[in-house]
């Protein structure tokens, strides 16, 4: 099968083998597969990357870079086959929660790992358990954003948050759009929404947030306290990769602020504890978020709730991959990319 391949820490278009399912899972052909930031970063900061699973104990999203990788976990795809004694519907469209188990067990990260092809290919080995059909009047091409807005409403709802809170989102990809969507679904108010693009914010802005800031031109926290009722507490949610950007906030926010880290900084970072201590400031650093916000996110896809479509500002073929993920180095121009393997 052709496949976008990272070979020698560059992108080419070949043909590889195509996988296999074993047990349990499925055989899909890729209809679409979103671009996201931690894409870029395994590409460019491959070994660091490596060395955060193994300083982490967390194997998922260990591979070996001298073998070839197909990268892509935001996806949605058609399925064509199945392992032995795995049921399937030939022909239905799904979106999956992006693992898979090898033969001893291990669970491998889709896209993460040199076992299991992601979706810049043009075939997929899925984990059935891990399936969720799209509905039939949703384009499945746009069903590919369940993932990262998953992320964004699984990041809001893990904390709680009522119509009596009050939240910052700072980057607005789709992981933060998603979060300003949760955000306002649940009726929180005031929502700031943070990030150098116009065109993201313009997103933010239709998807429930009451102002936008240009970190450029203004500060967001101080945006938050000229919108905010007194004794608001304040949940910030970072959804970008900015080095600093961790530390800077500590020494902004008000008194037991509640700050939770999504956005993955490749590199070292420096915070003075102790002003969270002074200020009772809550850190969480996130990864797993409630499952079933997977599928919830997709049935706001589905009965129009959350606009997905709209975030969608490109579409390009297995061609045209290593030039879109060149864009998004300058995201200005778009929110989400999505590679198409059969375009």
């Amino acid at each position: 099968m052709r496949a976008v391949v990272m070979r020698n820490r560059k992108l080419v278009v070949d043909e590889i083998p195509e996988p296999v399912p074993g047990p349990g899972q499925v055989l899909v052909e890729t209809i679409a597969c979103g671009i996201c930031g931690s894409d870029k970063q395994a590409l460019d900061h491959t070994d660091e990357f490596l060395q955060a699973s193994r300083d982490s104990g967390v194997p998922t999203f260990l591979f070996d870079p001298c073998r070839d990788l197909v990268l892509g976990h935001e996806l949605a795809a058609r399925v064509i086959g199945a392992g032995p004694d795995t049921p399937y519907v030939a022909g239905q469209h799904v979106v999956a929660l992006p693992w898979a188990l090898d033969t001893a067990g291990g669970i491998h990260g889709i896209g993460y790992s040199n076992q299991f092809p992601g979706g810049f290919g043009e075939r997929m080995v899925l984990q059935a358990m891990a399936l969720e059909p799209i509905p039939e009047h949703v384009p499945p091409h746009v069903a590919a954003l369940t993932e990262p807005l998953a992320v964004g409403f699984g990041n809001v709802a893990r904390t709680g948050i009522g119509p009596d809170g009050t939240g910052i989102v700072i980057g607005c990809g789709p992981v933060g759009l998603g979060a300003v969507a949760a955000l306002a679904e649940r009726g929180v108010a005031p929502i700031v929404a943070s990030d150098p693009s116009k065109l993201r914010r313009e997103a933010a802005l239709r998807l429930g947030a009451h102002r936008v800031v240009d970190p450029a031109a203004e500060d967001p926290v101080e945006v938050w306290q000229e919108l905010a009722a007194p004794g608001q507490k304040l949940h910030v949610w970072v959804c970008a990769s900015v080095p600093g950007l961790l530390n800077d906030l500590m020494y902004k926010v008000p008194r037991e602020t509640a700050i939770l880290q999504i956005g993955a900084v490749m590199t070292d970072d420096v915070i003075r504890p102790v002003v969270g201590i002074y200020k009772d400031i809550s850190l969480q650093m996130c990864m797993v978020y409630p499952q079933e916000e997977y599928a919830k996110t997709l049935g706001r896809i589905a009965d129009g709730t959350v606009d997905a479509a709209s975030l969608i500002t490109d579409q390009v073929g297995l061609d045209g991959v290593a030039g879109a993920i060149e864009s998004l180095r300058n995201p200005e121009d778009h929110i989400q990319i999505l590679v198409r393997p059969q375009l």
